[in-house]
């Protein structure tokens, strides 16, 4: 961090290079995303997920899964999910707040088609994800279209961490406020 202070459009297009940068480079530390979700009984869900997409302009970012995972479910039941990325090099944290819908289907047919083959291994998984099991390796990995979704997160508000030797950053940002944004105590 520099002795200037980063303004607040800027520190927003910061957090936004770092989780676009998680599309385009699968190296990106953004391209693994903690992914977590309202479980049954309000047991917070967390997990890692590859961002798939992300669109700025929109405020949207995109994930993949299997239709039969129970993020499914729990997103069909509350569509409220956060996010959370972590840039150790560039010390940022970026935790989105967002709105989810589950597309399926024809929807996501040309999806399916960008998806590489050996990715396509885990979407089918017979039995289906979070089925107890005997052995470790007792699964079929049938790469099932008619199973694979995405996962299409609105941005509702993104609050960004930068760490420094100097002191922390932070800021907050609201889609409803037009992402103007605020300075938070770190």
């Amino acid at each position: 961090m520099s002795d200037t202070a980063p303004s607040l459009i800027g520190f927003l297009d910061l957090a936004w290079r770092i989780i676009e940068a998680g599309v385009a480079d699968p190296k990106a530390p953004a391209r693994q995303v903690v992914f977590a979700t309202c479980g049954r009984g309000g047991a917070p869900g967390a997990r890692i997920l590859i961002l798939r997409a992300a669109d700025r302009a929109a405020g949207t970012v995109e994930v993949h899964t299997d239709l039969a995972s129970a993020k499914v479910t729990e997103l069909e039941r509350d569509p409220r999910a956060a996010l959370l990325f972590w840039d150790a090099g560039a010390q940022v944290q970026i935790r989105l707040t967002a709105a989810c819908t589950v597309l399926r289907g024809p929807a996501v047919a040309d999806r399916w088609t960008r998806v590489p083959e050996r990715s396509r291994r885990g979407y089918g998984v017979e039995p289906p994800p979070g089925t107890p099991i005997a052995d470790p390796y007792a699964v079929t990995r049938p790469g099932a279209q008619a199973r694979f979704a995405a996962i299409e997160a609105r941005v509702e508000a993104l609050e960004a961490l930068q760490l420094g030797q100097d002191g922390h950053v932070r800021a907050a940002y609201k889609r409803s406020d037009d992402w103007r944004g605020h300075w938070l105590a770190p």
